[in-house]
């Protein structure tokens, strides 16, 4: 198994008391409360924290895209993954991801990955993700498009790290006489591709189409939809395209923290993962997460269920039991995500070690704990370890 360690960056020095005085930290806290001293200092703790991660071990490092909102510090992924660029040797740098979508003109983002797969040898991991539908309100974007763009985006950019050019693109969306870039990916055919997604049914089957059999990685759910989400890309393989998925296609991402007893874990993460669903995360309205005409009513009814056991006034036991959030000494961590393995066979971990409000000693210590206690069984996993796929007797809806 490859295990990766994911940031979000997020507004550690929040007030969390803003909560009681806005609707949500996404879009509508004004930007008064981020104070550029502070974010300086954030943004070059959160680098090095991304840095300790690749020294000891971690097979890449991942950042993200959000906009307009405490939760996550990064509308440009590419700056961050830049800066890791030359401070960083042989993991990869995973971009999770890039809503090439939202752009009118995502071949300058598709320049710029390829720019990094260049300045790395080819350590760069694509992250092709819609967003989530508040980036939509952000940028001005029709969600009701939402689906169309990514697909017509995504096509365009294979193509242009691909194809030798120039050539033009005509498709209902995007617009380009000439498609010829300059420079071009380092790895061949194209960097990997992974599919990062709250669990849309649409996102699920384009990323297991045989043409692009792209990594789907399920983040932020109940253990159980994890596991249901990953069985339903290898049932839609097998049922609808012909052919059977491999667990290294599969990916499950996590918030982690290890103590040196549950107890102690339980406590010290306690405060951070808290603000992190109760603050970060919630309090935004259906309609600005999931916006009319961004899901199918199919993926809407499933990822919306998943999620409201996540949102609100939840407590870390909750989370731990209903498997959001791996907590505990390094045995539980441990014997937890192998577990998870053994049941979902998945071969792409992804961790993140620092949440909400934690401060930086607290995830050094997490970081260096899961790095020497945790990491290496992981990394042995395969699988010889899983249980295997069985088959419904009722095809994937």
């Amino acid at each position: 198994m490859r295990v990766m360690s994911f940031h979000l960056m997020p507004y550690a020095d929040l007030d969390l008391g803003v909560k009681e005085r806005y609707p949500s930290v996404w879009i509508a806290l004004p930007n008064t409360h981020f104070d550029p001293e502070k974010g300086h200092a954030l943004y070059n703790r959160f680098l090095d924290e991304l840095e300790l991660a690749a020294a000891l071990g971690f097979d890449g490092v991942c950042v993200n895209e959000h906009h307009q909102n405490a939760y996550g510090l990064m509308p440009s992924p590419v700056v961050m993954a830049a800066a890791l660029a030359r401070r960083t040797r042989d993991c990869r740098i995973a971009i999770l991801g890039n809503a090439f979508c939202l752009r009118e003109h995502p071949l300058t983002l598709a320049e710029e990955h390829a720019m990094l797969d260049c300045i790395t040898g080819g350590r760069l991991i694509s992250g092709f993700v819609r967003g989530v539908g508040a980036e939509y309100f952000s940028l001005a974007a029709n969600p009701v498009h939402s689906l169309e763009r990514h697909i017509e985006a995504a096509g365009l950019i294979v193509r242009a790290w691909t194809e030798p050019g120039p050539f033009a693109f005509e498709g209902k969306h995007y617009h380009f006489e000439y498609v010829n870039l300059w420079p071009r990916p380092y790895q061949k055919p194209h960097p990997p591709i992974w599919c990062p997604s709250m669990g849309s049914l649409e996102t699920v089957e384009w990323a297991a189409h045989p043409d692009r059999k792209y990594v789907y990685l399920q983040n932020y759910s109940p253990r159980e939809t994890v596991a249901r989400y990953l069985d339903m890309y290898r049932e839609i393989a097998r049922r609808k395209f012909g052919y059977e998925a491999f667990s290294d296609r599969l990916g499950w991402g996590a918030p982690v923290y290890v103590g040196g007893t549950d107890a102690q874990a339980i406590e010290e993460a306690r405060p951070h993962i808290e603000a992190l669903f109760n603050v970060f995360l919630p309090k935004v309205s259906e309609l600005m997460f999931f916006p009319p005409g961004y899901l199918s009513m199919n993926s809407y009814k499933r990822v919306a269920e998943a999620k409201r056991a996540s949102r609100g006034n939840v407590r870390i036991e909750t989370l731990i039991e209903r498997g959001i959030i791996v907590c505990g000494s390094p045995d539980t961590v441990r014997r937890t995500i192998t577990e998870a393995h053994h049941t979902m066979g998945f071969q792409e971990f992804v961790t993140m070690l620092q949440f909400g409000t934690m401060p930086a000693p607290l995830t050094e210590k997490n970081i260096r704990l899961f790095a020497a206690e945790v990491l290496p069984a992981l990394q042995a996993l395969d699988d010889r370890n899983y249980r295997g796929y069985a088959p419904p007797k009722v095809a994937a809806e």
